[in-house]
Formats: C-alpha cells, structure tokens, sequence
C-alpha cells in the first residue's frame, strides 16, 4: 500500500461511477473523473487514504482509510476495485492497516459503520474480528434516502488476542 495520489483517479473511476457499487456509499456514484479527484484528494478532509497496488502488475487494486478520533481511536473504510472483489484484498489490506493502527500507532480502538444490507462488507469486518455494536434503525440519509447502520468495534487488546 501506498500513499493514494490524484493520479489513481483514473483507476478508480469505474468501480466509484457505477451506482451499483457506490449504493451504500453516503454519496452517490461520481458523474466525472475530476469530481471524484477532488473526492479523493480534499485538502480539508482529516482522513489518510491509501492504494492498494499489486506488486505483479502494478494495478491499483483497492482504496483503503483510515479516519482519526477521539481517544486514540480510527475509523475504517475500504472498497476494492470492482473487477478484482472476492479475490481477499480488502481483508489482506485491512489486516495491514489494523497492525499498522495498534502495534505501531497504538491506537485503542478501531471502528467501522456498514450498512445492514451490504452482505459482503459486513461479512469482512466479521472475518477481521469486529464485533457488532449497535444497529442504528433509519440512522442516516444518503442519496438512496434513510439508511440504517450497522457500528462495528475492535479494541487493540481484542486485536492483540486474535492475532498473537
């Protein structure tokens, strides 16, 4: 993984221009290659965001983040490059960024928010060790109207445990 720079725009692109994947995102699919740029690139969000790229090839395979809070605590987020989802690149990428979050940054807790119907991501964070917090009933609008939310926890001794 690196550091994500404007340039991955173009890589990007299809998989966050096609509604289908973009459904349970807050926003809806982007119209342009410059809009999400300016997305992905926004000086004032407070978030890091990486490029998952694969070594063989050098493809620009999935985008990963990370958001920091309060109290030593992060929020994740992801999304795989559409023609390359159920290979495991969000899990391995992830895993990576979850060490990276506890054993080097000594965070305390990391957090993910889902929504209920998107299968595949909730099944990843279970996979990851998440433990399911609370199921928020109509908690947020999004551009495909009031969504509930699933919040996901990890605290770093339960991280620790699992991967000791």
């Amino acid at each position: 993984m690196r550091k994500l720079v404007r340039n991955d725009t173009q890589a990007l692109f299809p998989t966050l221009s096609d509604p289908e994947q973009c459904k349970f995102m807050l926003s809806a699919a982007f119209e342009t290659e410059e809009k999400l740029g300016d997305w992905l690139c926004d000086p004032d969000w407070n978030g890091r965001s990486w490029s998952a790229i694969e070594r063989s090839t050098g493809e620009l395979v999935a985008r990963i983040v990370a958001v920091p809070c309060e109290h030593e605590t992060a929020e994740l987020g992801y999304i795989t490059v559409k023609h390359r989802q159920g290979e495991g690149i969000a899990f391995e990428c992830t895993q990576r960024l979850l060490k990276q979050l506890y054993e080097v940054e000594n965070h305390h807790r990391v957090f993910a928010v889902t929504d209920p119907r998107n299968v595949s991501s909730n099944r990843l964070i279970e996979k990851l060790g998440f433990r399911r917090e609370a199921h928020f009933v109509e908690n947020i609008k999004t551009h495909i109207g009031w969504c509930d939310e699933y919040y996901w926890g990890m605290l770093k001794s339960e991280w620790l445990k699992r991967n000791r």
